[in-house]
């Protein structure tokens, strides 16, 4: 295989979509995590939704709709600036540690982000981390106005950077894009951050984690979907040896 660009999943692959729980956390004292899961689970509901009904808005919209839906079932009251305070979060999250050293390491192939987030957010968030001055191109789902794992998503890979699927390496943290973008004909790497075991090992610790670690695993467990990633990883500092070897 010629390998001639890598493409990133942005939200939980290069950014820690967990770090908003510092904001919901102050935000809602003992709601901080309750609040990041079922808020990441709605919200990617909400882009599966909207892709499905071809209602499509925006991933800032369907950000706050899922936000607003988090906090009213958990009976949660706030004021408008609380709100935009949290909101504003997904402009700042912080990167994974492993991430800009990664990536310095796989140039000279061309590097882009493939994500569900909209222009502004993304060109804000990478913006803000300091990732402009080393990605060739932040692509955003919102020129084919549809979300991963859509097919019509991927194929701005292609129509951004000139690279056949075939000669893209693409990285997701998220199980449900890594399967979309195999079924597409991307070669896929999946970072198990989460595995198993420490699922299973968080339920026997602590009375309070299950709920919680139910819903992490809802979104971070491999899908029964017939296909396999290409490469199953633990973290970004492994992607260089793999793309040396290709």
């Amino acid at each position: 295989m010629t390998l001639k660009a890598v493409v990133f999943d942005a939200y939980g692959t290069l950014y820690d979509i967990q770090s908003v729980a510092d904001v919901t956390e102050d935000a809602f004292p003992g709601y901080g995590e309750i609040i990041t899961q079922v808020w990441r689970i709605k919200q990617l509901e909400y882009s599966w939704l909207r892709s499905l009904m071809r209602r499509y808005q925006d991933f800032s919209v369907v950000t706050r709709e899922s936000l607003a839906y988090t906090l009213r079932v958990l009976g949660l009251n706030y004021e408008k600036d609380v709100f935009e305070s949290i909101i504003d979060k997904y402009l700042h999250l912080d990167l994974y540690p492993d991430a800009p050293a990664a990536l310095a390491a796989l140039k000279p192939r061309r590097l882009a982000i493939l994500s569900n987030g909209s222009p502004e957010m993304l060109n804000a968030l990478v913006r803000n981390s300091g990732l402009d001055r080393v990605l060739d191109a932040t692509i955003s789902v919102d020129a084919n106005k549809i979300f991963k794992p859509s097919p019509e998503a991927y194929t701005l890979i292609e129509q951004e950077l000139g690279t056949p699927p075939d000669q893209v390496l693409f990285i997701s943290s998220n199980p449900w894009d890594a399967c979309g973008a195999k079924a597409f004909g991307l070669n896929v790497a999946w970072i198990e951050r989460v595995t198993p075991e420490a699922m299973a090992l968080a339920c026997v610790e602590s009375d309070l984690v299950p709920p919680l670690t139910m819903f992490k695993a809802l979104r971070t467990q491999m899908d029964e979907l017939g296909l396999e990633p290409d490469y199953r990883i633990r973290s970004l500092s492994e992607l260089p040896d793999i793309v040396a070897s290709l």
